[in-house]
């Protein structure tokens, strides 16, 4: 039961993410990339204040931070670019979905074969993804955008990947924040830049509440879900967005989406519920 809150809890915070970037950017209350930017400064302060208290050091140059910090930067690129013109539930299900490929496709190179319940399950829940993707006006977002938020997802799928074995998720999402600051700079300062302070206050938000503890609980959860079972459960955050979307960005639901809701999370319980996968083989 208490591994099923957190995990809820996080994928709300994920969703959330979604929700704040869009409503940030498409207001032009802020820019995509000074959204990124105060989000990833905002997270990193918020982890370390919360490290300074607990105890500990701060492992910035530790094995695997350079994956670590370099995945996350990617992810923060392309997902506050991508919501340039898409809606928050498209975004989320593109970069959910993306992510669910990289790492079943991992799982199944590192050895972990999926039982042919948890493959059902996925399958269903992706053709549900599909379907969610598919706008029979051809609106919702553009060619670009998507390719951005896939960078996203791809970036997200490493990440999640080489945390899943963190000996200390809080120190760890920490670091990767940290690290991830001047990769940022790098990448996207330039001209163009502009902040309101209520762009200011949601990217502050989304990064000290949402993305900094929301990741550092996915760190603490990851060790406890299955191979296999954690990016299909992740799958459950598109859901989550868009019913956000509608509520509070007026973003339009149809029969199709919510068909695809059902397609998704009915997938999702299939294969969270499945029998225990083979053992890795590595």
């Amino acid at each position: 039961m208490r591994l099923a809150l957190l995990t809820t809890l996080t994928m709300i915070a994920f969703a959330a993410n979604s929700v704040l970037n869009r409503l940030a950017v498409d207001s032009g209350a802020i820019d995509p990339s000074s959204f990124a930017i105060i989000r990833v400064i905002a997270g990193a302060i918020a982890l370390c204040m919360i490290l300074t208290v607990r105890g500990g050091g701060l492992p910035v140059f530790a094995r695997g931070r350079v994956i670590g910090a370099g995945s996350l930067a990617a992810y923060m690129t392309g997902f506050s670019l991508a919501y340039v013109s898409l809606d928050a539930g498209l975004g989320a299900l593109i970069l959910f979905g993306t992510v669910q490929v990289v790492m079943f496709g991992w799982s199944a190179v590192r050895g972990a074969a999926p039982t042919p319940r948890q493959l059902t399950g996925a399958g269903i829940a992706f053709v549900g993804l599909m379907l969610a993707l598919w706008p029979s006006d051809g609106a919702g977002g553009d060619v670009a955008g998507a390719v951005f938020m896939v960078i996203a997802g791809i970036g997200w799928a490493i990440y999640t990947l080489a945390g899943k074995n963190s000996a200390d998720p809080l120190a760890a999402t920490a670091a990767n924040f940290v690290a991830a600051i001047p990769v940022l700079l790098i990448l996207l300062v330039g001209s163009g830049l502009y902040a309101a302070p209520s762009g200011i206050a949601l990217a502050i938000l989304s990064g000290a509440l949402t993305s900094g503890l929301g990741y550092a609980l996915w760190y603490t959860v990851l060790p406890q879900l299955r191979g296999q079972t954690a990016p299909v459960i992740q799958l459950s955050v598109p859901i989550i967005a868009i019913a956000a979307g509608a509520i509070l960005l007026g973003e339009t639901v149809t029969v199709a989406v919510i068909i695809a809701a059902v397609l998704v999370l009915g997938g999702i319980a299939l294969t969270v519920t499945a029998p225990k996968a083979p053992t890795d083989h590595t």
